[in-house]
């Protein structure tokens, strides 16, 4: 072809502008499908099945299942109390050089980390057998049926349990804080307690909050065990309703969702206190969901804008 007979491809004023063409993910499409139809097809499974769900609303919000509520958080509150507290201990005894303490701090976790917890929680509350009388001194003494209740039960064998696996979580973060630093705190004369205080757990919080609000949301739902220990709290109370109003699919059913909603709230709990702790670090801090929504919503508008010009 001449020269002269060469089609224009590019415009005198400067380059020709190209035309983006989205590349179209199929396997989304048929992802999506799938998802849908088999949600549909699970609560039309529900739905023709011979669940009397009026019974979930009803008794929603009946008065012994928020009690159950109620000592389920306080439950919740209190192991990981002795949790953490148990856990900073036996990590810092962890790092000890003294291998006395620290061997004490293996043996601790190699037996609540390698013991299923309810197992811990049943021989704490038939540990009558072996011991009939207890004597704390002037502080306890009498039978050992008296003194371990279910609420002491279920406190001891979550507590003691969550321990173990929170000095795991302790022993990371403090790991993950340079060395020098310590060093150049002992050189400006601070003692070992103030730099662990003022120097070296305010940084290990970012490697421990994360996985410690998992640890919250977990001890939340392991407090259903303690009904094994004839301990009222969310699951018992929902059985107990249930057997008496003949309904005890459809309680195990609002169990379910009230733990739905507890462990919902916990998560935006956690995300916030991670975005606290991640200040300072060299990353951008995650964006919360109004953020997301205000980002995406800004992100369409343009959108819009630029079909509209191209109909005129």
């Amino acid at each position: 072809m001449a020269a002269a007979e060469r089609p224009d491809t590019a415009p005198a004023g400067g380059p020709v502008a190209v035309t983006a063409v989205p590349v179209r993910h199929w396997g989304r499409y048929v992802a999506a499908v799938l998802a849908v139809g088999a949600l549909v097809a699970l609560v039309v499974a529900f739905a023709r099945g011979r669940i009397n769900w009026g019974a979930v609303p009803a008794y929603f919000f009946d008065d012994r299942i928020l009690e159950g509520v109620g000592q389920t958080l306080l439950l919740t509150v209190l192991s990981m109390a002795i949790g953490t507290a148990g856990g900073i201990t036996l990590a810092v005894m962890r790092l000890s050089r003294n291998p006395v303490t620290a061997s004490i701090a293996w043996f601790y976790i190699w037996f609540f980390r390698g013991t299923p917890v309810l197992v811990q929680l049943m021989v704490w509350f038939n540990l009558g057998l072996v011991f009939q009388y207890v004597r704390l001194g002037p502080l306890y003494s009498g039978e050992w049926a008296g003194f371990m209740t279910p609420f002491l039960t279920a406190l001891l064998g979550l507590g003691l349990n969550e321990a173990a696996y929170m000095a795991e979580i302790c022993r990371a973060g403090l790991l993950a804080v340079d060395e020098g630093q310590t060093e150049a705190a002992m050189a400006l004369g601070m003692r070992h307690g103030r730099t662990l205080r003022r120097i070296v757990i305010p940084q290990a919080m970012r490697v421990i909050v994360p996985p410690t609000g998992n640890e919250v949301i977990t001890m939340l739902k392991t407090t259903s065990l303690v009904a094994a220990v004839q301990y009222y709290e969310l699951l018992r109370y929902a059985q107990d309703i249930g057997q008496l109003s003949g309904a005890p699919v459809e309680m195990l059913f609002l169990a379910a969702a009230w733990y739905l909603i507890l462990t919902s709230v916990l998560s935006v709990g956690q995300y916030y206190l991670e975005r606290h702790y991640a200040r300072g670090s060299s990353h951008r801090l995650p964006a919360t969901p109004w953020q997301k929504v205000r980002a995406n919503l800004l992100v369409l508008r343009p959108r819009k804008a630029a079909r509209a010009s191209a109909r005129r």
